[in-house]
């Protein structure tokens, strides 16, 4: 006798599932930059996006964990870059050209929520600490990446200090482009340019000790 087929809905992909995971994030953004964190629920944040509480909190542990795949794009572009950089060319110099055509990092549909995201960082303390989260989330990935672009093990020392430095000038840069944006100090055009010329000059001090 034949066994019946599975009913129901197929399983999602897993290039589905992390779609999904960004349209959460995106749309607590949205939700937390219009009413604040405290206001928002996990309610309202599936309503966003056409899904049920019940699958927000199957993807994320809480409200403020929605904004991490927004930082986990970002982390994975940066150490993309780290690992492909040539030994011939500086660092500033390999930044700055993918910060000119990676839409990962500064261009294209997060550019705006990401802006966003910085912003609330400066007045949301749980925002505030995802944001930090990630930073110490991204310093182990840098250090693999640099110690494969040099041929080192994992955990050796030097990749690990030379991470610090790219994550620290990093963030630097980063905070000082959104917060400009968010201050209405100058217009988002304008404002692109100052954050590649700010983060090569970051970068520029960094590659000092990443020779």
């Amino acid at each position: 006798m034949t066994a019946p087929g599975r009913m129901g809905r197929p399983p999602l992909s897993k290039e589905r599932k992390a779609e999904i995971r960004l349209e959460i994030a995106r749309a607590a953004v949205d939700l937390f930059a219009a009413q604040g964190v405290a206001a928002t629920t996990g309610e309202q944040i599936g309503q966003a996006v056409g899904v049920s509480a019940r699958t927000v909190w199957r993807y994320f542990p809480s409200k403020e964990a929605c904004v991490r795949p927004l930082f986990a794009a970002g982390i994975e572009a940066i150490a993309d870059v780290l690992r492909r950089w040539p030994p011939d060319r500086p660092l500033e110099d390999v930044v700055g050209s993918v910060l000119s055509t990676d839409n990962r990092l500064v261009r294209g549909p997060d550019r705006a929520t990401m802006v966003s995201l910085v912003r609330l960082t400066r007045s949301e303390p749980s925002l505030r600490a995802e944001w930090l989260q990630s930073y110490d989330t991204a310093e182990p990935a840098f250090a693999r990446a640099l110690a494969e672009r040099s041929g080192l093990p994992a955990d050796a020392l030097v990749p690990t200090i030379q991470a610090a430095m790219v994550n620290a000038a990093l963030r630097a840069a980063i905070e000082h482009y959104a917060w400009r944006v968010a201050d209405g100090a100058t217009d988002t055009a304008t404002a692109e340019a100052e954050l590649t010329a700010t983060m090569r000059a970051a970068l520029a001090v960094v590659a000092d000790g990443l020779a």
